[in-house]
Formats: structure tokens, C-alpha cells, sequence
């Protein structure tokens, strides 16, 4: 369903439909670890920036953070959607689900950053640069949109396409 890369582009993790997430090591082309803890098909996963974390999001309305190293979960939110806005994460990776805005989560801690908002249809992915600086969505509304992570403004309206975008990178 998605994968993601870690910075040094020596591991790659996949999020499948069977509701775990794989690390697999590049060059030996073989498995390192299994993630295993959802009870649905994980649907967002990324690296932090330093590597030594992963954090999957899935549609058990559960965001997760793991060791790398060891495979183990550090940290599970449990988020429930409620009045049409979009969970995710702050720093780390975004869970995303077909909501209008998208609420940004400390996913160490669990608090509540901010709502960002501006879509006038689903959201239907969202990404952060490898700086944490800038967030990205991608809208059935035809539009991308670009925020600054730290002041949550919206830096950038990419308007254009004639339908749907469905993935953002």
C-alpha cells in the first residue's frame, strides 16, 4: 500500500494490507524485520530524518512508532477521526484518511499541534520534506497545497490539474 525510504537509502519499508510493515535491507535484497501490532492495512509509513525511527499509520485509526533497530513499538496513538478532520503526525510522518483538513499530532507525546485546513475536497496524501520544514497535501480538489511546519501557514496553492491528485512526494 506504501513505502518509504530512510534518508541514507540503505533500508526501504513497505505497509501492506496484511497489516504489517516490513524493513528490507537494499543491497542484500533480503528482510530485516517485521512490524508487527495493527489490526488493519497500514496506510502511511516514513523514517525521522535521523533513521533510528519509523512510524506507520493505519486504518485501525492507530499511528505507531518503532525502533528500527530492534523492531519494537516505542509509541502507539491511538486517533479517532472525528468532525471530518485528518489525523497525522508532527515531525515524524502523516496518517491520512479522505477528510477535508488535517490535524497535526506530537507522535511522541500524543498532543494535539494544529488543524490545517484550505482543501474544499478530500485530502489524499500528505508528506513532509526530509527537513520537517514543509508539509505537502494532495486533494481531490485538483490542488496541492505546501504549509510551513513550523507557523502552519499555508506557503504555497498549486492549482491546475483537472482532476484528483492522489499522491505528493
Amino acid at each position: 500500500v506504501c513505502l518509504s525510504f530512510n534518508l541514507q537509502s540503505t533500508l526501504v519499508a513497505t505497509g501492506s494490507m496484511d497489516t504489517t510493515a516490513k524493513l528490507w535491507d537494499i543491497e542484500k535484497g533480503e528482510e530485516v524485520v517485521t512490524l508487527s501490532g495493527h489490526s488493519a492495512e497500514i496506510i502511511a509509513l516514513s523514517f525521522n530524518t535521523t533513521g533510528d525511527r519509523i512510524i506507520t499509520g493505519s486504518f485501525d485509526h492507530t499511528v505507531a512508532v518503532w525502533d528500527v533497530g530492534t523492531g519494537r513499538e516505542q509509541n502507539v496513538l491511538i486517533m479517532m477521526p472525528t468532525n471530518n478532520n485528518l489525523v497525522a503526525k508532527y515531525e515524524l510522518v502523516q496518517k491520512y484518511h479522505p477528510y477535508l483538513s488535517m490535524q497535526l499530532w506530537n507522535a511522541m507525546t500524543g498532543t494535539h499541534i494544529a488543524t490545517l485546513t484550505g482543501h474544499s475536497d478530500e485530502i489524499l496524501d500528505v508528506c513532509f520534506d526530509y527537513a520537517g520544514q514543509r508539509i505537502a497535501t494532495a486533494s481531490a480538489d485538483g490542488s496541492a497545497r505546501v504549509y510551513n511546519a513550523e507557523t502552519k501557514e499555508c506557503i504555497a496553492k498549486l492549482e491546475g490539474h483537472g482532476g484528483e491528485i492522489s499522491k505528493v512526494s
